[in-house]
């Protein structure tokens, strides 16, 4: 079977129980590029056992590290992908025919089904989630400056695909936990630097703000305990990030979330005094 000419690009850090599912979906490109962030799991040789050609680099600026990705690419199209996504058959047969017959814009937003392990989030304004993932390698960048969400930027004209690319969000409810303690640690940062305001009655007002958009106005209690989870998942990233700016500006810890005094009662290192 011919391949069709784009390139996949999936950016990856510790994804050895995620990455192989991911790659399968995607046989059908020319080429699979693998940029590994110092995986420590095997992710890399399982990438390269599959065919991918894998590089690696670290992560610093999201915007950046995803650029630099995308001019690896050898062709005029990408599609990037992340380790926890898996492009359908019907997605696929769709961007071979766009491609095929000759697209008529500069890149393509997808549909994403939001998946809590195996629960798909219908609700909340968790589906369709489109994102631009399909795009002309000369057309579309990223913003180079924000820790995490970088703004995307692609010339117009663009349109959105019918088929949807299946996105494992999270493994579980822990994992959503410890991915809301690591994406906050970046918005906080990102806060310090543009010196926002994270005063808590706005935070507090901003925070059911957002629980409520998603669990009342988007309808996410159809989702039942998902729904519910995932509404007090996007309220507590509010909070969360205007705690810890408060923390960084107090000087308790660094820009990294590192405390700069030890802890009051904390058990001495050996040697230390």
């Amino acid at each position: 079977m011919s391949k069709t000419i784009v390139s996949v690009v999936v950016i990856t850090r510790n994804e050895a129980t995620r990455i192989v599912d991911c790659l399968k979906s995607v046989e059908w490109a020319a080429e699979i590029i693998v940029v590994d962030d110092g995986s420590t799991d095997g992710t890399q040789q399982l990438a390269q056992a599959h065919g991918a050609k894998v590089l690696s680099r670290r992560m610093d600026i999201e915007g950046r590290h995803r650029n630099w990705a995308y001019d690896q690419a050898s062709h005029e199209w990408i599609l990037s992908l992340d380790a926890d996504e898996r492009v359908t058959p019907s997605l696929r047969d769709e961007i071979q025919s766009l491609l095929a017959e000759g697209a008529l814009c500069n890149g393509y937003a997808i549909p994403r089904r939001n998946h809590v392990g195996q629960y798909w989030a219908k609700h909340g304004g968790m589906y369709p989630s489109a994102q631009l993932r399909l795009f002309k390698k000369k057309e579309f960048r990223y913003d180079e400056k924000a820790e995490v969400h970088p703004q995307a930027y692609m010339k117009d004209p663009r349109g959105t695909l019918k088929h949807d690319i299946m996105h494992y969000t999270y493994r579980d409810f822990a994992d959503a936990i410890a991915k809301l303690d690591r994406h906050t640690d970046l918005e906080a940062k990102k806060w310090v630097r543009e010196n926002r305001k994270a005063g808590m009655p706005t935070t507090l007002r901003k925070m059911i703000d957002r629980f409520c958009k998603q669990y009342f106005q988007r309808k996410g209690y159809k989702d039942g305990v998902v729904g519910l989870f995932l509404a007090v998942n996007s309220g507590m990233y509010q909070f969360l990030t205007a705690v810890k700016v408060w923390e960084i500006r107090k000087g308790l810890v660094d820009a990294d979330g590192v405390p700069r005094q030890p802890i009051p009662g904390a058990p001495v290192e050996a040697g230390k005094k």
